[in-house]
């Protein structure tokens, strides 16, 4: 049964409770089509809210970013070693409350695997010309 709710919306933020513990699972973004953006790297916060998550995109071997409601992306930056490509197949995060926190939280895999975040970063778009 709890399969048959996660499958039915592939393409968003889907949250479960299960005996008090909270799964969101996060769906993995196709790179989309237009002209070239070149994401600007900022000081991020040390948490960031978990409500307006709408998705995510892999943005390198240890980095996804995270896609939020209002169009801001803010990029989470894994341990050493720790390989983003494992998240190709979408993530899962069991948030402490209402925000995930960089050196507290981790992202993971549906195949098994999970990596801590070590910091988010905020993003900016430039057009490459």
């Amino acid at each position: 049964m709890l399969l048959g709710l996660v499958a039915g919306q592939p393409d968003t933020v889907t949250r479960l409770v299960v005996q008090d513990e909270v799964i969101l699972r996060i769906p993995i973004a196709p790179r989309p089509l237009g002209p070239p953006v070149r994401w600007v790297e900022r000081k991020g916060p040390k948490c960031i809210p978990i409500a307006p998550i709408r998705g995510a995109m892999l943005s390198g071997p240890e980095k996804v970013d995270f896609i939020f409601r209002n169009r801001v992306r803010v990029r989470a930056q894994f341990e050493e070693g720790c390989t983003a490509l494992d998240f190709y197949a979408g993530f899962y995060i069991q948030p402490r409350g209402d925000q995930l926190c960089a050196g507290r939280d981790a992202i993971h895999s549906r195949m098994g695997g999970s990596c801590t975040i070590e910091r988010f970063r905020m993003l900016e778009p430039r057009l490459d010309r």
